[in-house]
């Protein structure tokens, strides 16, 4: 029932819909997830917190991060934590099991069982005095009552440890078992009050003696979800939200919050974390008005816990699907100024601008506070510290500054924090005006045999210290994707080259990236090219001319075989055109698209004319779009001339 390891505590938790890993804030898997959380304590020996999962069993424990770090199983249920004094030992309420369980803080080992007796339910638990209390109630004749008993970690004997029925006279048992708290900075104290639906008293006893004593206690008239006592005072917190004065023996009203509570813890240095609907409050010593607010529950929130040394507020964030999730918030009770930046959206370079802001925050700055400001821009792209601004008695400010950079210049303000403010830090963007340069690309719309090397020059003007230029080719066709073919610094005339091996349609784009005091600048200059094509002629038997032109000469009844070899494109057709001569003029007759195989070839059987003197002539042309593809400019291959004879 036992896992030591925290992997297989992990094992155990993701094969349980109870409990999961979750992030306390940041991305890490780290926090617990439960559906009936009990007892949330955190422990500053061990740095440890500790919450218990009623309706499973388990005890878990996190770091002060909220990093799941080990868990014990097998309680049955669970219905409250108490840690003693030094943080050594955790002790867990077990109901069901009418028993009070102490664990090892550092392991979670069980190291005690104290048996409370037979229909003896305890319920909450609290270390002072020396010895852990526990609330419990019982099956009686005249129905069920609650009471008080406590445990003796001294006793040698853990079945002598227990004693039960401690409630002074002058606190009547109640049908409930009560609340408990007590607090190291408070010791020999404990309050008990009715945890029923039905109005109670709120009791507060001395618990440093033999046999508890009461201190103070109120009418009957109070629905009490959460008593906390207030350290250094003669006060205890009523439902997370009202103080009430003890220090004449009974209570009396003394301040309240601003916002109603339902729940609370204060801190040993007394500061307040007010549990309300899907939030915490969190209220400096003496002050009313909070100084920080979580909104960390998507549902209702749970129970809230101090660490000892008030550095971290531990929260049982409820969820929509009905769980709860362990959350760390660090320095709870600091201030969280919201600091704003308002730059001028657009500004000449060299020219002077101001910057306006305001710091607002729950606790005030004072007037003179310093804050830092940074300018990142194309001259300082670490950022330039420039001269603190201070902050005004409004929490206004404002500084000028003469850009020296065009581009986009970030204006940062920054609050380093102290010890009741957290640091703070806000920016605006500024675009500051460059001038433009210059920047021109040669050959464009120029046409190209196949395979030409043309050299594309461009050419820049002046800039401030950026000389740099980009070529890139953009081969048409989507096959091949666009290439850096030349990168460097131009000439002192100003121009750079590169070389292009033109088998397609290319576009050519020269790129300056532009400097602090000059636009970037892009020019495209678009060239094309044809594409290789020839034409076969065969099937003839001799070659002649008639008049000066060279013909193939062919039997009137043998068709023609014209073989076109083309540069090959997916889907590439090439068209083939005839032309008959009659009477002095060529005349087309038929044009017609054929494919081009994967190896340039397109063979074509012509035709027998059946009659002798007929003279013909055959090409073949790669047509931009009707070909198949868009990738070469149209190309007109040369004319083959055919005479059939007898």
């Amino acid at each position: 029932m036992r896992s030591t390891s925290v992997a297989t505590a992990l094992a155990v938790l993701l094969g349980s819909a109870a409990l999961g890993v979750v992030s306390a804030g940041t991305a890490s898997a780290a926090s617990a997830v439960l559906t009936t959380p009990v007892g949330l304590v955190a422990d500053g020996a061990v740095k440890r917190v500790f919450v218990a999962d009623e309706a499973n069993g388990r005890i878990l424990a996190t770091d002060y991060n909220g990093t799941l770090v080990d868990l014990n199983v097998g309680f049955g249920d669970v219905s409250g934590l108490a840690l003693s004094d030094d943080g050594a030992t955790l002790y867990a309420a077990l109901p069901s099991g009418h028993e009070i369980v102490a664990l090892d803080a550092a392991t979670l080992e069980v190291t005690s069982r104290y048996d409370v007796g037979a229909g003896v339910a305890p319920h909450e638990v609290a270390f002072s005095g020396g010895r852990l209390w526990f609330s419990y109630r019982t099956q009686a004749e005249d129905g069920m009552h609650g009471n008080l008993g406590s445990v003796d970690p001294a006793a040698a004997d853990p079945a002598a440890a227990v004693t039960l029925g401690q409630l002074p006279d002058e606190v009547a048992p109640y049908y409930n078992s009560g609340l408990l708290d007590a607090d190291p900075a408070a010791p020999g104290l404990l309050t008990y009050t009715d945890s029923g639906t039905s109005p109670g008293a709120i009791n507060l006893l001395d618990v440093s003696g033999a046999t508890p004593k009461l201190v103070a206690k109120t009418d009957s008239g109070r629905y009490s979800n959460d008593i906390d006592l207030v350290p250094g005072t003669s006060q205890v917190l009523w439902n997370g939200y009202r103080k009430l004065d003890y220090a004449d023996g009974t209570f009396t009203e003394g301040s309240g919050l601003t916002e109603t509570g339902w729940f609370g813890d204060v801190s040993p240095t007394g500061q307040i974390a007010e549990v309300y609907d899907r939030h915490v409050n969190v209220y400096r010593t003496g002050s009313s008005t909070p100084v920080r607010r979580f909104d960390a529950g998507s549902s209702t929130m749970g129970a809230v816990a101090w660490a000892p040394d008030s550095s971290r507020l531990f929260a049982l964030a409820g969820n929509a699907d009905n769980t709860y999730t362990l959350k760390a918030f660090a320095d709870p009770a600091l201030s969280v100024p919201a600091l704003t930046v308002n730059a001028p959206s657009s500004a000449p370079r060299a020219k002077k601008l101001t910057v306006t802001g305001k710091v607002t925050a729950t606790v005030p700055l004072p007037a003179g506070t310093p804050l830092a400001v940074t300018r990142t821009d194309l001259e300082s792209p670490n950022g330039k510290a420039l001269p603190a601004v201070t902050v005004k008695g409004d929490g206004t400010y404002s500084f000028a500054d003469t850009p020296p950079a065009g581009g986009t210049v970030t204006y940062k303000v920054g609050y380093a924090g102290d010890a009741g403010h957290t640091a703070a830090t806000a920016s605006d963007k500024v675009t500051v005006s460059r001038a433009a340069t210059g920047l021109s690309l040669n050959n464009n719309g120029k046409l190209y045999d196949y395979g030409a090397d043309v050299k594309f020059t461009a050419h820049l003007g002046t800039t401030y210290k950026n000389r740099s230029v980009r070529i890139y080719a953009d081969p048409f066709g989507g096959d091949k994707p666009k290439k850096l073919i030349k990168t460097g610094k131009v000439d002192s005339h100003g121009n750079i080259a590169a070389w292009v091996d033109m088998t397609r349609d290319t576009a050519v784009s020269a790129v300056f990236d532009g400097d602090a005091r000059y636009a970037p600048k892009t020019v495209k200059a678009t060239a094309y090219a044809r594409v290789k094509v020839s034409t076969a002629v065969s099937k003839h038997y001799r070659t002649a001319k008639i008049g000066s032109t060279s013909y193939y000469w062919f039997h009137k009844n043998t068709d023609p075989v014209l073989t076109t070899t083309m540069t090959y494109y997916p889907g590439r057709k090439q068209r083939l055109d005839v032309q008959v001569y009659y009477q002095g003029t060529w005349y087309a007759t038929d044009s017609e698209y054929f494919p081009v195989a994967s190896n340039g070839k397109s063979g074509v059987r012509l035709g027998a004319p059946g009659e002798s003197g007929i003279r013909a002539r055959v090409r073949s042309v790669y047509v931009n779009g009707s070909s198949g593809d868009t990738v070469n400019s149209t190309t007109y291959g040369a004319w083959k001339y055919l005479y059939f004879s007898n």
